[in-house]
């Protein structure tokens, strides 16, 4: 176990992997892949959320790639959250209670979510030229692919588009893993694949597909992949739960959704209606709760709209 990653330009092709503990509390496997030629570094980051298990496969896979072939170098860290990762936990780091992609750019002196988000924005966003943060539904929501990107950052949506999920957010707001390594200018892409606690090879295969496309853009590998279909760039409402109780949703994932309509209900336990969800504007539904029950504050679905 290492205290701090190895260097990850040393002119020599390689393929270095171990444990690194960042911060106290905390073991995380890391991969060096280093090309045969000097090059940009593509970082790759999975299980910011332990549970989201397409993204996580997808690294673990991407971690043991050959360097034959490679221009500059791969920094794989394939679970970020490991006690998550071990305990099924959705959401948030077992040891806080916190969601680390809310948490940036952390705080040196504080929780160990937030101690974890600062090492990762100090520490290792500055060694990147570009950054992809692979996600997927977690154990309580059933989602159809797509993409993140910083919406004022032109190069992240461009390695959006490159990436190849049907659609793709133009995103704001502060305090997520993607938009914090922006700050810093690179370009940042989070996908989102798979979900519900299943991952299925067709969805490891979606992701990986993706990051051999950036690869190619970023000119680290000279083979070309099979090209992306079209991207529809979208913004996205995410509508939260006023109160606990059972959630019905009223529109399935990928049904279109009209401003003012019904997209859900919740209920009491007897099946009294307590909220009704009405949707603020048109769009077509991108991702959604399945599960039966609901807490106060927690995300319903996402209902996406095309970006004019």
């Amino acid at each position: 176990m290492v205290h701090r990653l190895p260097p990850l330009h040393t002119g020599k092709p390689r393929h270095e992997h171990g444990v690194i503990r960042p911060i106290d509390g905390a073991s995380l496997p890391f991969a060096v892949i280093e090309g045969e030629a000097p090059g940009p570094c593509l970082l790759v980051t999975a299980g910011i959320h332990g549970s989201e298990y397409t993204s996580i496969e997808a690294a673990l896979r991407l971690s043991r790639r050959p360097a034959r072939g490679l221009r500059g170098s791969i920094l794989v860290l394939p679970v970020i959250n490991m006690s998550a990762l071990r305990q099924r936990a959705i959401y948030v780091a077992p040891e806080d209670g916190r969601n680390l992609n809310r948490m940036f750019p952390g705080r040196s002196d504080g929780s160990f979510t937030e101690r974890l988000a600062h090492w990762l924005m100090t520490e290792v966003y500055p060694l990147a030229d570009a950054y992809l943060d692979l996600h997927g539904g977690d154990l309580s929501e059933a989602l159809a692919p797509f993409s993140l990107f910083p919406r004022d950052s032109e190069a992240s949506r461009e390695l959006a588009a490159v990436f190849g999920l049907p659609v793709a957010v133009a995103a704001g707001g502060e305090g997520y893993t993607i938009n914090a390594a922006s700050r810093l200018g690179k370009p940042s892409v989070l996908a989102e694949v798979g979900g519900n606690g299943v991952w299925a090879e067709d969805g490891v295969a979606q992701l990986l597909a993706g990051i051999d496309r950036v690869l190619a853009h970023l000119g680290m590998i000279h083979t070309r992949p099979a090209p992306a279909g079209p991207v529809r760039v979208m913004t996205m409402w995410v509508p939260t739960a006023d109160e606990e109780g059972l959630w019905y949703p009223a529109k399935r994932l990928g049904e279109e959704v009209q401003a003012g309509e019904t997209i859900g209900e919740i209920r009491t336990l007897f099946g009294d209606v307590i909220a009704t969800v009405a949707a603020r504007e048109a769009g077509s539904v991108l991702y959604t709760l399945s599960s039966l029950w609901v807490n106060k504050g927690e995300a319903l679905l996402g209902v996406g709209t095309l970006l004019e």
